[in-house]
C-alpha cells in the first residue's frame, strides 16, 4: 500500500497572526496540537513544514519531526512541496493539514486519504453542507460545487449556485462548504509548483482554482465533522473560552 504522509505548513510570520504556531491553547502550542491530531490518524509519517528556526525547536522538542522552508513561499501547498521535496518524497500520497487547525478531526484525514487510497483522484479534498444563508453568503466561507461522482466542477467565495430568487435559507443544506484540507499524489503536488497563477485563481484569491484551470481534476467527499481553524488573535480568545475556560 501506498505510503501515507501528513505534511503541517506552519508559518510564523503570519501578517494576521505573527507567531501563530506557537499561540497556546490550553497550555500547549497550536503546532503540536495539529501535530497530534495528524498523529491520530492512519498515516505513515507527520511532518510539520516551518519557516522559521523557533517553531522547528517546538516541534522537535515535543517529538516531532520538522523540515525548514523558505519563508517567501507563497502558500501552505508550496511549502507543503518543499518539504516533500527536501524529504525526498517521490511517490505515495501526501495530506496538506494547515497549522491553525488545532482541533481537525482523524476521520478527516483518513476521509481524505481513503479518497487518495482509491486511485483515482490526483488531488483530493473535503466539502460540508451548509449549516445557514450567513455561511452561504459569507465571503469567508468558500463554496464548492460538485459533479454526481464528487468531482469538483468550482469553488467560489460568492453563493454558488446563484440563487434568483434569493432563497438561500430553505436551500442551504444543499450547498457545499469546502474543507481546506488536500490530499494529493506525490508526483501531482511536485507538478503544481510550476503552474502560473491562473485568472480565475486570481480573481477569487483560490489556489485550487488554478489546478482546476490546468485540468487536474479534484475529487470531494462529504463530512459531517466541522473543526474551528484560529485565523486572528480573537479566534484564539474564542477557542480558549469556548474550550479552557
Amino acid at each position: 500500500m501506498s505510503k501515507i504522509t501528513v505534511i503541517i505548513p506552519a508559518r510564523y510570520a503570519s501578517v494576521r497572526f505573527p507567531g501563530k504556531p506557537l499561540a497556546l491553547i490550553g497550555g500547549v502550542p497550536m503546532i503540536e496540537r495539529v501535530y497530534r491530531q495528524a498523529e491520530k490518524a492512519e498515516v505513515d509519517e507527520v511532518i510539520a513544514a516551518v519557516d522559521d528556526a523557533r517553531v522547528r525547536d517546538a516541534v522537535e522538542n515535543f517529538g516531532g519531526s520538522a523540515v525548514m522552508t523558505d519563508p517567501a513561499l507563497p502558500n501552505g501547498t508550496a511549502r507543503c512541496a518543499a518539504a516533500a521535496r527536501r524529504r525526498g518524497i517521490k511517490e505515495g500520497f501526501v495530506i496538506n493539514i494547515q497549522g491553525d487547525e488545532p482541533f481537525i478531526a482523524p476521520e478527516q484525514i483518513n476521509r481524505t486519504a481513503s479518497l487518495l487510497r482509491e486511485g483515482k483522484a490526483p488531488i483530493a479534498t473535503l466539502v460540508s453542507p451548509a449549516v445557514s444563508e450567513k455561511e452561504i453568503l459569507d465571503p469567508n466561507r468558500v463554496k464548492a460545487v460538485t459533479d454526481r461522482k464528487g468531482r469538483a466542477l468550482y469553488f467560489s467565495r460568492a453563493p454558488l449556485p446563484f440563487r434568483r430568487d434569493g432563497n438561500y435559507a430553505d436551500h442551504a443544506r444543499s450547498y457545499l462548504i469546502h474543507i481546506g484540507i488536500y490530499g494529493f499524489q506525490a508526483e501531482v503536488l511536485h507538478a503544481l509548483e510550476g503552474l502560473p497563477t491562473g485568472t480565475l485563481e486570481a480573481a477569487e484569491s483560490l489556489e485550487q482554482l488554478g489546478w482546476l484551470e490546468n485540468g487536474y481534476l479534484i475529487y470531494t467527499a462529504q463530512t459531517s465533522e466541522r473543526t474551528d481553524a484560529v485565523d486572528t488573535p480573537e479566534d484564539l480568545e474564542a477557542l480558549q473560552k469556548k474550550f479552557f475556560l
